[in-house]
C-alpha cells in the first residue's frame, strides 16, 4: 500500500521534535550552511538530535543542501553530504547538479523545487539520473501532476501550504540584480513583497505604490484526495522560519485532514497523536490563501493592498468615539491584534487594550472610523492555547508479564516490533496476592515521558511477587528505555548508489536560468550532451544585456483587467519601484506568463 506522508519544515532541532510530535512523517532542516535559507541553518549536533528523536516513530529526516556552490565550496558541501550521512539523515534535498559530479555515499537525494521541476520531460531525466525524489514546481496543475506521476517512477512530492514565490522558483534573479542577495544562494530579499507602480509605454501610471508581485500563501488542504489519487506521495508545508504555534497548528490541521484520507497503514511513520485542541490555519499567519493553479485556472492569486498578515474577518465598526469603537458582531479579547484598510487603502493595525460589553479600546485609535471592517490577526486565546498545548506522540504497545525457567519474562510489543527482557527472579511471593497483582499493572501502564503508551498489561503468573513500587518503577524504565533502542537499532534505513549517468538533456543550449556556478556542474551538463552553457546569473551578471529577473504564472494585467488576450491592446508595461529602478514586463500570452526584465 503506497504511504503518503506529511512533511513539516523546522527552522531547528526544537521545532523539528515539536513538528513529529505533532504528527509529521517527516522534517526538511537546514544544515549549518548552503541551505536555501541563510538563517536557518543548525549545527551537526542539533541534527543528530533530530534524527534520533525521529527514528524513534520512523519518521524521516531530510538536510536541505540546495543552494549553487562555487567552484571552493562544493567540496565542502561534499564534505557535508558525508557527514549528515554519517548521522543518518535519510536524504539531502539538492539544487546544484555538480554535486552529481562528486563521489557521494549512499543517501537518497531529492531535487528542489529550486531546479525548476515544471515538465516531465525534466522529471524524468532527473529520475534516469538516479534522482530518488523530485519536489515539483507549485505552478503545476493536478492534470499536470497526473501526467508526471503516471510516466515516472521516483518519489514525487508537492507543496500543500505556506508562502508562494511570485516566480518559478530557481528562476527569480530580482533579488541578486537588485542587491547582489541572490536566492539561489539562499539569501533572497523578498523584493516581491515590495510597493511597485505599473506605469504604460507614456509613463502614466495605472496603479501607484501597491504590492503588484506579493501574493497570497497556499492552501492544497481541499486538494489532498485528489493529489494522493494521480500519485503524490509526499505532502510539504512551507515555511523554514516559521515559530513553533505555526508548526503546532499547521501540522496538526493537516495530520487530521489526511487521517480522514487515508488508512493508517499507509502513514508511513508510527505512533498516535491526541490533539489537545482544534487546528485552525485560518488563525496562523498567511496572507490569506489560494489554491493557485491547481485546477488550471486563473484567478485571483495577489493582494496588491498587503504582503502582512490580514487575519480572520470580525466585523464592522457601527460606532466609532473617541476612545472606543463597536463592532456588529464582536468577538474580540483584550490582548488581541486587529488590523484595518483606511481610506487611502493602506493596513493599519494595532492592539486591544480592554473590551468592556460591546465597547472596544483600541491601543490606537487613529483612523477607526464608522464602517471600517476590522479584521483579527492575532488571536490572543488562541495563541496560549497553542503555547499551553503539550502534545506528546505516543506509540502503543502491550505488556506480557510471565515467568519461565525461574525468572520473570517481560514481553513488550507495538503494531511492528516485539522485545523480551529478562528479570532475575529475586523477589518473594506476596502476601496480599490481590493487590501484588494489581500493583504490578497499575505500573507498568504508565508511560511518564517516554514515546510509549500502554493499552494493556497481561500479567501470566499463578503466583504474584511482592515488587516494590520503586522497583517496578526501575523495571519498567529499563523496559523502555532498551525496546526503544532496539526498535532504533531496526530503523530501516534506505540507502541508494547515486550513479554517474549520460542520457541526453532536455537541451542542447542552456542559459544562466540552468544556475551554473561551478566547473563540475559543467562538466554534468556536457555529459548529459549539452553543447552550449552560459554561467549562472550570479556568476556572469553583465551590463547593457537584458535577462529575464523573473518568469511566472502571476499577470500584473490580468489582475487589473488588462489582459492582452481580452482587450487586444498592445502597449508597453514596466514596474517602477520605491528607489525609481524601472523593469520592463513582458507577456508570453500563449503559456500566459508575465516575465519582469532589467531595462540596463
Amino acid at each position: 500500500m503506497k504511504k503518503i506522508e506529511l512533511l513539516s519544515p523546522a527552522k531547528n532541532a526544537k521545532l523539528a521534535i515539536c513538528a513529529i510530535d505533532y504528527g509529521a512523517d517527516a522534517v526538511y532542516i537546514g544544515a549549518n550552511s548552503y541551505g536555501a535559507r541563510v538563517n536557518a541553518g543548525n549545527p551537526i549536533e542539533d541534527i543528530i538530535k533530530v534524527v534520533e528523536y525521529a527514528h524513534k516513530f520512523n519518521s524521516k529526516v531530510y538536510v536541505t543542501v540546495n543552494t549553487i556552490l562555487n567552484n571552493n565550496e562544493i567540496k565542502n558541501a561534499q564534505k557535508l553530504i558525508y557527514d549528515l550521512y554519517s548521522i543518518n539523515v535519510d536524504a539531502i534535498i539538492f539544487q546544484d547538479m555538480g554535486l552529481l559530479e562528486l563521489e557521494l555515499p549512499p543517501i537518497k537525494l531529492f531535487a528542489s523545487t529550486q531546479c525548476h521541476n515544471v515538465s516531465f520531460e525534466k522529471v524524468k531525466f532527473l529520475e534516469q539520473c538516479g534522482i530518488s525524489r523530485i519536489i515539483l514546481a507549485r505552478e503545476l496543475s493536478l492534470e499536470q501532476i497526473k501526467n508526471i506521476c503516471q510516466n515516472t517512477n521516483c518519489e514525487i512530492e508537492t507543496f500543500i501550504h505556506g508562502a508562494l514565490c511570485v516566480s518559478y522558483s530557481g528562476q527569480c534573479y530580482l533579488s541578486a540584480y537588485n542587491g547582489n542577495r541572490s536566492a539561489n544562494r539562499g539569501n533572497c530579499a523578498q523584493v516581491c513583497r515590495k510597493k511597485y507602480s505599473l506605469l504604460n509605454s507614456e509613463n502614466k501610471i495605472i496603479k501607484k505604490d501597491k504590492y503588484l508581485l506579493s501574493l497570497k500563501d497556499f492552501n492544497a488542504s481541499n486538494y489532498l484526495e485528489k493529489l494522493i489519487n494521480v500519485g503524490v506521495t509526499s505532502f510539504k508545508i512551507e515555511g523554514r522560519l516559521k515559530n513553533e504555534n505555526y508548526i503546532k497548528n499547521v501540522v496538526a490541521f493537516y495530520r487530521q485532514k489526511l487521517d480522514e484520507i487515508i488508512q493508517q497503514e499507509q502513514r508511513p511513520s508510527y505512533g498516535n497523536v491526541v490533539f489537545d485542541f482544534n487546528p485552525d490555519i485560518n488563525k496562523t499567519f498567511n496572507r490569506g490563501f489560494c489554491d493557485y493553479f491547481l485546477d488550471g485556472k486563473r484567478k485571483n492569486i495577489a493582494n496588491f493592498d498587503t504582503p502582512k498578515a490580514i487575519g480572520e474577518k470580525i466585523g464592522i465598526v457601527i460606532e466609532a468615539k473617541n476612545k472606543y469603537f463597536i463592532l456588529d458582531n464582536n468577538f474580540l479579547n483584550n490582548g488581541d491584534g486587529i488590523c484595518f484598510y483606511d481610506e487611502n487603502k493602506n493596513l493599519v493595525g494595532t492592539n486591544i487594550n480592554k473590551v468592556i460589553n460591546n465597547k472596544i479600546y483600541p491601543n490606537s485609535f487613529d483612523k477607526i472610523k464608522k464602517g471600517v471592517v476590522i479584521y483579527r490577526n492575532y488571536d490572543i486565546n488562541f495563541e496560549k492555547t497553542l503555547k499551553n498545548s503539550r502534545v506528546k506522540r505516543k506509540i502503543p504497545c502491550n505488556i506480557i508479564f510471565e515467568y519461565n525457567n525461574d525468572d520473570y519474562i517481560i514481553t513488550i510489543k507495538d503494531r511492528y516490533f516485539s522485545y523480551q527482557m529478562i528479570v532475575k527472579n529475586e523477589f518473594e511471593l506476596a502476601k496480599k496476592q490481590n493487590e501484588a497483582y494489581d500493583t504490578i499493572i497499575k505500573q507498568f501502564l504508565k508511560s511518564a515521558d517516554s514515546e510509549f503508551m500502554v493499552n494493556y498489561v497481561f500479567v501470566n503468573l499463578v503466583k504474584f511477587p511482592f515488587i516494590s513500587v520503586s522497583k517496578l518503577n526501575e523495571i519498567r524504565r529499563e523496559l523502555f528505555n532498551k525496546f526503544s533502542n532496539y526498535r532504533l537499532q531496526n530503523y530501516k534505513y534506505q540507502t541508494k548508489k547515486n550513479l554517474i549517468t549520460n542520457h541526453s538533456y532536455i537541451k542542447k543550449d542552456i542559459s544562466y536560468k540552468e544556475n551554473v556556478f561551478n566547473d563540475f556542474a559543467k562538466k554534468f551538463y556536457m555529459r548529459h550532451g549539452v553543447e552550449n552553457i552560459d554561467l549562472a546569473f550570479e556568476e556572469n551578471h553583465l551590463q547593457n544585456i537584458k535577462y529575464e529577473l523573473m518568469r511566472t504564472k502571476h499577470c500584473i494585467l490580468y489582475s487589473l483587467n488588462l489582459c492582452k488576450k481580452q482587450t487586444k491592446l498592445n502597449d508597453t508595461y514596466f514596474l517602477v519601484d520605491d528607489k525609481n529602478k524601472k523593469y520592463k514586463l513582458k507577456f508570453d500570452c500563449k503559456n500566459c506568463e508575465m516575465i519582469v526584465l532589467n531595462t540596463d
